[in-house]
């Protein structure tokens, strides 16, 4: 498999939450990584705790809770994941994922 799409809706009690911020709660951009890091894994049939590195990440637009996200991942020709995420039909964030080496 070189791709998949993957749907996550943020969970509305994510602990996460409680620190991002209280008073108008965002997805910190280290839950859509550990999220997308996730994602990876299962694209390329490892187990969730493989060893991974954040070559690139950028975030654009802030989400919140109960935010459907589309996570679209794409195995590039040096084997990197390359990864998107989409809200109502807006980039929210991209990046490439290196697995290292076992």
């Amino acid at each position: 498999m070189d791709s998949a799409e993957f749907t996550w809706v943020v969970p509305v009690e994510h602990p996460a939450f409680a620190g991002h911020f209280p008073a108008r709660p965002i997805v910190p951009g280290v839950v859509l990584l550990d999220q997308a890091l996730v994602l990876a894994a299962r694209l390329h049939g490892v187990p969730a705790t493989a060893g991974w590195q954040v070559a690139q990440a950028k975030f654009f637009v802030p989400v919140g809770p109960g935010a459907v996200l589309r996570f679209a991942l794409q195995v590039t020709p040096r084997g990197a994941i390359g990864f998107r995420v989409i809200c109502d039909g807006r980039d929210v964030a991209s990046g490439n994922l290196v697995p290292l080496a076992p």
